[in-house]
């Protein structure tokens, strides 16, 4: 019987949504909004995983007993409710649906600017009291203005494609593009955040909340914008400086704020902006429509189901790059970076200081964060305390003092593809590395280890053994083993200067005494057992 899957919504979500759990026929789906975090606590680890909206905090405490709980979603866009780094400790991928609200969130920023530069918020008001007082709310259009993005990804995007057809110009400003130019080059991008602020009449913000976006529009940057700047901020409360915004709203450098987000949500009753003649506010609407609630919803189950049946991953935020839905070429390397890493473990008798993953081949670039997840789960597993699997075994290394390095190669001299493992001591030049292919027949090989070149197919009980490089050794290993009743089914021998490096592969695994007569022969300088998973042949169609 297929295993089911079992999900709680712990949040009010759009029915579509809901109901395309419902009809799974490997789902089982509890829909409980409303719980205390203690009730949530209690019964958390029973499920696979967990939708939640914004209406649940997902702390550290909450995830203390997480059980079998692998993932947690989202239904929209920011995660400022979940605790990322507790989920990411216990192994938990942490998702949002935040592609399904694009268009909804572009629109209410746009709607936003063209409100505050209108004063249609207030006029309505005033108009609505009685008045008719049409000087007052005289305003400025779009058309010729210069709109500054801050923040380019889907969203950003979306608003500056608007903004064009409004005939405005605009500039954008992102850390992680490096192109000089976006959207067919209508969108000029900027080096930095201050170098954009003098050009702009409208900034809008698109970005995360995090330690490198808090407090990005402050007192100091305002100084670098024009005087008379207009502000739209429908992305994360903290992204800009409320205090410092309400000063510069009252001094002239800002001309408008519109906002949908704040700090603290709601924000009090006599919060400053409730009331200011030149805020336009709207309680985080950004994604508050029938389409997006409905997409968002859906999205958020759809992405869930996929992950937990390791067919997808999808808006990830504490696992970036990794992905499930690999090639035959990719994942035939991350069964090789399995076990290779499990080959070099044995060999590390000190502290892991650094690990180097090295990758050549055009098409593992992008499972360069998946092989290296896995490489680390089975070269780690044997040397830190800890439970580790693809999630959490990055933290759980840096948490260590371990460095980490995965580099892509581009060699257009050799034309097969390369995966190599170096692993360094703490406090030593000393090393460790393995080196694998993968040819044209798909089947892994190992082709150097520190420095020993051979052609060996990892797979069964093999034995490594670093000898001295003189006769008689290759009898004295036959005999042991022949001894032992142990039959050797392969062989590869590499010499490096005055030693040599033989790779058994055993039809049985010796015992624990036979390993340790050959550590007591003489010329014998090293010896290590590894039990590899047995290598499944190609289908023969």
């Amino acid at each position: 019987m297929e295993r089911q899957i079992h999900i709680l919504a712990a949040d009010a979500l759009a029915e579509e949504g809901l109901e395309f759990i419902r009809e799974q026929p490997d789902t089982v789906l509890a829909h409980k909004p409303g719980l205390s975090a203690a009730e949530l606590s209690a019964i958390i680890g029973d499920y696979d995983g967990l939708i939640v909206r914004s209406g649940v905090q997902i702390t550290s405490e909450v995830l203390a007993s997480s059980g079998k709980l692998r993932a947690i979603v989202r239904a929209g866009v920011g995660v400022d409710n979940i605790d990322v780094d507790a989920a990411t400790a216990k192994g938990i991928v942490v998702m949002n649906s935040a592609e399904a609200s694009t268009t909804s969130t572009a629109e209410h920023a746009f709607a936003l600017m063209l409100a505050l530069t209108r004063h249609i918020g207030h006029a309505y008001v005033n108009f609505r009291g009685g008045g008719w007082d049409r000087s007052q709310f005289s305003g400025n259009q779009l058309s010729g203005k210069t709109l500054g993005v801050i923040g380019f990804g889907r969203i950003g995007q979306a608003v500056a494609a608007r903004a064009i057809a409004f005939e405005m110009n605009v500039l954008a400003y992102d850390p992680f593009i490096n192109a000089p130019t976006m959207l067919d080059g209508r969108v000029k991008m900027c080096k930095g955040f201050t170098a954009l602020l003098p050009h702009a009449d409208i900034l809008t913000f698109h970005v995360p909340l995090n330690d490198q976006t808090r407090n990005m529009l402050s007192a100091e940057t305002l100084e670098h914008c024009r005087q008379g700047v207009m502000v739209v901020n429908a992305s994360r409360g903290g992204v800009v400086n409320e205090s410092d915004l309400l000063a510069a709203l009252d001094s002239g450098v800002c001309g408008g704020l519109a906002i949908d987000v704040f700090e603290t949500e709601p924000p009090p009753a006599d919060h400053p902006m409730r009331d200011h003649p030149r805020v336009l506010v709207t309680p985080h609407l950004g994604a508050s429509t029938r389409e997006a609630q409905e997409a968002v919803s859906v999205a958020a189950a759809k992405s869930l189901l996929a992950f937990l049946r390791d067919e997808g991953l999808s808006g990830a935020v504490n696992i970036a790059g990794f992905r499930v839905d690999l090639d035959p070429i990719q994942c035939g390397f991350v069964d090789l970076a399995r076990r290779m890493a499990q080959l070099i473990g044995p060999m590390i008798t000190a502290g892991i200081g650094e690990i180097t993953i090295e990758l050549q081949g055009d098409d593992l670039t992008a499972a360069a964060t998946t092989i290296e997840r896995h490489t680390l789960v089975a070269l780690l597993s044997g040397h830190i305390e800890a439970d580790i699997n693809v999630i959490n075994v990055r933290q759980a290394a840096e948490r260590r003092g371990i460095g980490l390095r995965t580099m892509t190669l581009d060699d257009e001299k050799n034309d097969w593809r390369q995966l190599s493992i170096t692993v360094q001591s703490c406090g030593t030049e000393r090393e460790r590395r393995i080196v694998g292919r993968i040819y044209d027949d798909n089947r892994p090989r190992i082709v150097e280890i520190n420095g020993y070149h051979m052609d060996m197919i990892p797979s069964g009980a093999m034995v490594m053994i670093q000898n001295d490089d003189r006769p008689g050794m290759i009898g004295l290993v036959g005999t042991t083993f022949g001894a032992a009743n142990v039959n050797i089914a392969d062989m590869a021998i590499s010499r490096r200067g005055d030693t040599a490096l033989m790779v058994l592969k055993i039809d049985d695994e010796p015992d624990d005494a036979t390993l340790q007569l050959l550590r007591d022969q003489c010329g014998i300088l090293k010896v290590a057992k590894i039990v590899l998973a047995p290598l499944l042949e190609p289908s023969s169609g």
